[in-house]
């Protein structure tokens, strides 16, 4: 009994460091359009690697979102956050302001200059802390960088507290940034810039690394001919904007001397898995599977590099995907299940006739986004209408129309716990309606609103660390994806 007794106090000894011990690095990459069954059938093409050795050693699971998921940042919000578009505030990319009867992005922030760019943004919308913020509160000496390929992404990884936050771009070929954060363009982006290093790789031209024929799943015109882009015509859907973010990264972690000491550093990295003739997120071109066989090659070389600089055991991965597309209206046609658009600004259009038939020849309805109709309160008030009377009429107009299952009052939407977790203060129009399943929400003829059919997508989860760790059973809620990097 006392060797035994022995024997346990050793390897409790032993292992104590490294269940205690917090990763000097932690990298989080959220993936556009990453799907399990991807990596699942691609598994067998990567003989070495980043998403090989995941697949071997990483924790894996997948994660369901407890909202409305459009295709849209609000899930990358939510995985950030850990709280649903109630409390976050970041319900879609964009919204509908009263004030100029215009769309806006969510992140637009006219307080805030851009470095190198026209747009004008910062995390401001973003109401709740990120985990980046939850870094900086524990650690304030905390360095955090985020690298993306667009900048809502980018912006919403790098939360209110990172030392910097740099995107691609694509037009002008250079890493640029917000003000919003105290470094600006990080010195690594800036020597990126001068080096003309984006120029170099976005003169390429992508062609298929390997016989085309070898690829599981490329099309009929892929078979005969192949594929071949001009990078500077498609550079944030080509693979060399992964190897940008990935160099960036490295750099960044050289230059800022990120993991080398007792305060734990991050680096926030936007990665993309969809073609640019992408329709769905799972894999069905040689060119899109072509995009994760070189993430691999990219992933892998950045595990490498930390191997080499700050060594295996001080650091950890997550990779989480991003649903996008979700599932073409192709394919759910080819089952018979075909998908059929609304169009928002038609509705709001009936809407306005509508309303002229009952109240005058008026601007009774300044305009439609997203799943609301928002009337003019300004005319319904100087007419000295009920605007609950109205909402209600309007509620009433929507649900003969084709498609939609339901609508009430904006005041009704607490009364639905899917509606009342997916929306924001922002988002919460006059009146509100739900599309029946088969119905895709269209702001105009050619611009989707929602681009995830799915109704319920999930995203893969791997999360690789050096120490070991107690690790959730089952799948997680989104919500819960922030607390793994702090368990």
């Amino acid at each position: 009994m006392r060797k035994i007794y022995l024997y346990i106090t050793l390897i409790v000894s032993l292992l104590a460091p490294c269940l205690s011990a917090a990763p000097r690095l932690t990298v989080v990459a959220v993936v556009d359009g990453m799907t399990a069954e991807n990596l699942s059938m691609l598994r067998p093409y990567w003989q070495q690697g980043g998403l090989r050795t995941l697949s071997e050693e990483a924790f894996q699971t997948t994660v369901a979102y407890p909202h409305l998921v459009y295709g849209g940042n609000e899930t990358t919000a939510t995985l950030m956050t850990g709280v649903t578009p109630e409390r976050h505030g970041y319900a879609m990319d964009e919204y509908f302001m009263r004030r100029d009867r215009r769309i806006h992005s969510m992140l637009e922030d006219e307080t805030v200059h851009g470095i190198g760019t026209q747009l004008r943004l910062s995390p401001k919308a973003l109401l709740a802390p990120t985990l980046t913020d939850r870094m900086k509160l524990l650690y304030p000496e905390a360095k955090i960088y985020a690298v993306g390929i667009t900048p809502e992404t980018s912006l919403l990884l790098a939360g209110h507290a990172a030392n910097a936050c740099c995107w691609l771009d694509t037009e002008s070929l250079q890493w640029v940034a917000s003000a919003a954060y105290t470094e600006g363009l990080t010195t690594a982006a800036f020597e990126q810039n001068n080096s003309g290093r984006i120029a170099t790789l976005a003169a390429r031209q992508w062609t298929p690394r390997m016989d085309i024929l070898t690829y599981a799943a490329p099309t009929p015109q892929e078979a005969k001919k192949g594929f071949a882009y001009e990078v500077n015509t498609v550079l944030a859907n080509a693979p060399e904007a992964n190897t940008l973010v990935v160099e960036l990264a490295l750099a960044i972690q050289q230059t800022q001397k990120l993991g080398t000491d007792a305060t734990p550093d991050m680096l926030m990295l936007q990665l993309n898995t969809l073609s640019p003739k992408a329709e769905t997120d799972k894999i069905a071109s040689a060119e899109q599977e072509d995009l994760y066989l070189r993430l691999n090659q990219d992933l892998g070389f950045l595990m490498e590099q930390l191997d080499r600089r700050i060594g295996r055991s001080n650091y950890q991965i997550l990779l989480v995907g991003r649903p996008v597309l979700g599932t073409s209206a192709q394919a759910l046609s080819d089952i018979h299940m075909p998908v059929q658009p609304f169009n928002a600004d038609r509705a709001a259009a009936l809407t306005a006739t509508y309303l002229m038939a009952l109240y005058g020849h008026e601007r009774w309805v300044d305009g439609a986004y997203g799943q609301a109709i928002y009337l003019n309160r300004t005319l319904i008030e100087q007419k000295r209408l009920s605007l609950e009377t109205i909402q209600r009429q309007v509620a009433n107009f929507l649900m003969d129309f084709e498609g939609v299952q339901i609508a009430m009052p904006g005041y009704e939407a607490v009364q639905y716990p899917l509606l009342a977790t997916s929306l924001s203060k922002r988002h919460i129009g006059d009146v509100l309606f739900l599309l029946q399943p088969g119905f895709r929400l269209m702001q105009d003829e050619k611009k989707a609103v929602d681009r995830v059919i799915d109704e319920n997508p999930v995203s893969p989860l791997l999360l690789w660390t050096g120490t070991l760790r107690p690790m959730p059973q089952g799948q997680l809620n989104a919500t819960d994806v922030a607390d793994l990097i702090f368990k």
